[in-house]
């Protein structure tokens, strides 16, 4: 099985129903979903290569080889004002986006979250109307009767095969943080656990593209899946009123020379991410008009909100030597959660303000820069700001659609210090946690930051020189109410000022939720395919 590549270059323009702009978690989804009906006409558009029987892409115990790979953007950060300038953010070429390239944790988003959504003005994205997606989309081990059973994306528990990472939990239970399952139908503000992936029991990824497109693609007519054609702009045309209409896409062939056409009878679907995404409205004459101008472009929506609002999960790290032989073979080295609700958040916070991944392997890609020493054999806790105040930004470099956005995440910028305290507690209470008994026979010395690094300052020095990200940018197209003047998006998806134009992917997501996003980023791929339905 194969995905379809097509011709280097066409002479003709050929017309689907729907033409999704970029494979990416949801843009997956989305077409699975939409060619069901054998009646309906589906094209997706995809930069990078396909997954299908690569086992680069599918066995995903050897994802970190991804990164800094030919399946990576590998997009660099604008210098930081107050945080890691040499830090670059991972974003998958490949089918299936994200889901294809990361570590396949799997959370279902939090309730508290998706009703502060819709607190936003984002109607019928609260929980009681979410979180059916997720059940429909999941086929979850976990059997609780909030679970899904037959959907195409397993979810199971990691096994807890790991000797140091179940001393870790006992000595997280010892620090205050109790043992737990997620995804067990309540939120985590305080308690450690195995995470649920979304992987086979043989250890195979889940992601959009194997568990939604794998099964059809030679299986229905009517879905077009092209990788290697590089989405370079909308086709914006006046609609029968007057306003812009988005009638299709233009691209870059896989042989890198030739351009050409698909048209789209009734909606685009931009499923490029939160960094190309809004890069292509900009190319295509929607975003913020300053921004525009400057690079020549012609202003078609002026729509100030596309590249702000830039929201991500930053990720400090605390590394030990191991005194004893940690593990050669894992599900994904990353496999237990360690969630707590700090004195910053204050007791009665519905949600946690900070999460730890507990990783079983050195992790020292911003340490050694700076001197710090490393390991062959050790382990390390990366607290995260689940629910950070600094906003960044997605800016054009040029107006040629190949070069990198510039991307600025602005980390620590936020006013209050919120992020950097956050951090600074999470730091603290990593080293609570290994310093209790249970870890004994596992922690040796503390190769980042050291133990001589013990002032509110000192820590945050080292954080704000060797951070790194989860991994997490979302927001940068936002959906909201008509009264927000930076959402771009209406709570249909749909482009504001332009008809025919819908996202899906992290971009629109008002704020990042307090856990790894992407079953939620699935889940916005079928609201979307609902919505799109719905429509007709």
């Amino acid at each position: 099985m194969t995905a379809t590549t097509g011709p280097t270059a066409s002479t003709t323009v050929e017309e689907f129903d729907y033409v999704i702009a970029g494979g990416g978690t949801a843009g997956c989804v989305v077409a699975a979903r939409l060619s069901e009906d054998p009646d309906v006409t589906v094209c997706v558009l995809e930069a990078g290569p396909s997954d299908v029987g690569d086992p680069n892409i599918l066995v995903l115990e050897d994802w970190m080889h991804l990164l800094d790979s030919g399946y990576d953007w590998d997009y660099p950060v604008e210098p930081q004002e107050n945080g890691n300038s040499f830090l670059r953010h991972a974003r998958a070429k490949v089918l299936g986006g994200c889901s294809s390239h990361n570590s396949c944790i799997a959370f279902h988003p939090p309730a508290e979250g998706l009703d502060a959504w819709a607190a936003l003005g984002c109607t019928g994205w609260d929980a009681a109307s979410v979180l059916p997606l997720v059940r429909r989309l999941e086929d979850n081990a976990g059997r609780a009767p909030h679970h899904g059973t037959s959907g195409p994306v397993r979810l199971r528990d990691v096994p807890p095969n790991d000797p140091c990472g179940v001393a870790l939990l006992r000595a997280a239970a010892a620090a205050g943080l109790p043992t737990v399952q997620f995804n067990r139908g309540t939120t985590v503000r305080n308690g450690a656990g195995w995470f649920q992936i979304n992987a086979g029991e043989d250890g195979s990824r889940m992601s959009s593209s194997h568990a939604y497109l794998h099964p059809v693609m030679d299986s229905r007519p009517n879905l077009a899946v092209r990788t290697g054609y590089w989405v370079e702009q909308l086709v914006l045309e006046p609609g029968p009123d007057g306003a812009p209409r988005a009638t299709g896409v233009r691209f870059l062939s896989p042989d890198g020379v030739h351009h050409g056409e698909v048209r789209a009878r009734r909606e685009v679907v931009l499923s490029a991410g939160s960094i190309d995404t809004p890069k292509l409205l900009m190319l295509s004459g929607i975003g913020p008009a300053t921004q525009l101008k400057e690079f020549g472009l012609d202003v078609v929506v002026d729509s100030p909100g596309v590249g702000e609002n830039l929201d991500d999960h930053v990720e400090g790290l605390v590394f030990w030597d191991a005194l004893q032989p940690m593990v050669t073979r894992s599900s994904q080295w990353w496999e237990i959660g360690v969630f707590a609700t700090t004195a910053i958040a204050g007791p009665d916070a519905p949600l946690p303000d900070l999460m730890m991944h507990y990783g079983s392997v050195p992790f020292d890609m911003n340490t050694v820069r700076w001197g710090y020493p490393t390991t062959d054999n050790g382990f390390c806790l990366t607290p995260n700001v689940t629910q950070g105040r600094s906003r960044g930004t997605v800016r054009l470099r040029s107006r040629d659609f190949r070069d990198r956005a510039r991307v600025d995440p602005r980390y620590f910028t936020d006013p209050e210090g919120h992020d950097l305290a956050v951090m600074t507690a999470g730091v603290r209470l990593a080293r609570e946690i290994v310093q209790q008994a249970e870890m004994a026979g596992w922690a040796g010395a503390e190769l980042a930051p050291g133990r001589d690094v013990v002032t509110d300052d000192e820590i945050a020095d080292y954080v704000t020189k060797t951070h790194n990200t989860v991994y997490h940018p979302s927001a940068t197209a936002k959906m909201g109410p008509a009264t927000d003047p930076l959402a771009v998006c209406d709570p249909e998806l749909r482009v504001r000022g332009v008809q025919g134009l819908r996202i899906a992917d992290g971009s629109v997501m008002p704020f990042l939720p307090a856990v790894n996003p992407n079953i939620l980023t699935m889940t916005i791929g079928e609201k979307c395919a609902d919505l799109l339905k719905a429509a007709g």
